[in-house]
């Protein structure tokens, strides 16, 4: 099974955009190791809650039947620390879509609380290319087998279908 790093879409709208949360907990074993005495969420984890959260809405313009491969992080900028017992929002959108891939503009925000009052706070910026890798400039050939949205993968999203009840 892949690594997951979002829990639950709380937004899909196919072609457009699809916004996600990964709840952070203490229990997650990178927290131990990233600053020992200070557990927070890795920067590089985000960015690929991120690529996860953006790739679906990709693949989901074609129906999965794309092979779509992060090609390229234009930006990635984070202005503030996530730490167990936070919630990160993943919002993605799309700002270009053709037959050779997509182009993202993605935010990061934390939900937290802050005086016993729920708040949502910036975290960063991720701005993403991915490569519909079927159709690649090179002319390179790759196997006929989707090995991106697998039916392990798609099992898998399926949680998601059941949980905003649409059609991904």
């Amino acid at each position: 099974m892949r690594w997951m790093w979002i829990d639950r879409f709380e937004r899909f709208e196919v072609n457009v955009a699809a916004v996600a949360v990964k709840n952070v907990a203490l229990s997650e074993d990178h927290l131990h190791d990233h600053f020992p005495s200070f557990p927070v969420m890795p920067a590089s984890l985000m960015i690929e809650g991120m690529a996860q959260t953006a790739g679906i809405l990709v693949g989901a313009a074609r129906d999965f039947k794309e092979k779509v491969i992060l090609a390229k992080i234009g930006k990635a900028s984070f202005a503030r620390l996530v730490r167990p017992g936070d919630q990160i929002v993943y919002s993605a959108v799309i700002a270009n879509l053709n037959e050779t891939g997509a182009s993202i503009s993605g935010t990061i925000t934390v939900r937290t609380f802050t005086q016993g009052t729920r708040v949502e706070l910036p975290v960063g910026e991720v701005d993403m290319m991915f490569s519909h890798i079927d159709n690649n400039l090179s002319g390179q050939k790759f196997p006929d087998f989707n090995f991106v949205f697998n039916s392990q993968f798609m099992a898998t999203l399926d949680t998601y279908r059941r949980d905003l009840n649409i059609a991904l």
